[in-house]
């Protein structure tokens, strides 16, 4: 039997590094990665686009895959379109949220930064998260759509100026008192760590969602699909135009991406 993939589904290429993340603790099995360049981004759109575009890309998905499961690797989609896409689709969906509960665990002096994008900054659902996990934090909270483009253009191959990133992680560092742990809110940030870890005023350690995520793929690939035979391919599915895709294809080879080709219409 050969085995069913894994859908990784995000507005852009953030949800990369989950599919990273994946890679490494599952390697056996084959993801079908889907960017919404034609929706992209995300942030600022109104919640009813987000789940029109998070559905419609979704069940086009199920329907020509039959996925074992489906991962919506992108917090504010997540946040906002996980219900409907459940209620529509009958495979498990896992959602993506910011890591408030790991960085309360690591945490030594109760103060935790959160960088995401404005929209997830403000959200009822990041509020809830805080006072469920991080009562006792001080969390500061920083909201940037301008990290997500920079993402974007860093996994394409163009350089990022340090002192856009600065601008960006300076409100974290502005009091008296200095987080010990950032919480990468957004799936697109992890893939500029390093970038970020160059310009912070004082050693930080870096959380995102990935592992967790990682995690709840493996449990539930055990519950419903003990089964990993056949062959590994991963394939990159697209929307929009194929010359918004040009730049990306070497980043994409090198992570062992053998088909990249656009969604069906």
């Amino acid at each position: 039997m050969q085995q069913k993939p894994i859908v990784i589904f995000d507005s852009g290429v953030g949800g990369l590094s989950i599919y990273q993340e994946i890679r490494q603790k599952l390697p056996f099995l084959s993801v079908v990665y889907c960017s919404d360049n034609e929706g992209f981004p995300y942030g600022p759109k109104p919640e009813s686009d987000v789940v029109d575009r998070t559905t419609y890309c979704l069940t086009r998905l199920v329907a020509q895959y039959q996925p074992a499961l489906a991962i919506i690797a992108c917090n504010t989609a997540s946040t906002i379109s996980l219900p409907k896409a459940r209620q529509l689709l009958d495979i498990p969906i896992v959602g993506v949220v910011p890591a408030i509960k790991p960085a309360s665990q690591t945490s030594k002096k109760r103060c935790i930064g959160l960088l995401a994008t404005p929209g997830t900054v403000e959200r009822d659902y990041t509020d809830q998260l805080i006072q469920d996990f991080a009562g006792d934090c001080e969390v500061i909270r920083v909201g940037s759509s301008e990290l997500v483009h920079l993402a974007e253009q860093h996994l394409r191959g163009e350089a990022i100026n340090p002192d856009e990133l600065k601008k960006i992680v300076e409100p974290l560092f502005n009091g008296n008192n200095w987080p010990d742990c950032i919480v990468l809110g957004c799936t697109h940030f992890p893939l500029v760590q390093e970038l970020l870890d160059s310009v912070v005023p004082a050693p930080v350690t870096w959380i995102d969602s990935g592992e967790a995520i990682a995690r709840r793929v493996a449990d539930l690939m055990a519950e419903h699909h003990a089964h990993h035979e056949g062959p590994v391919e991963h394939c990159f599915l697209y929307t929009g135009s194929e010359e918004s895709m040009t730049s990306l294809i070497p980043a994409l080879k090198a992570m062992d991406f053998s088909e990249i080709t656009g969604l069906d219409h």
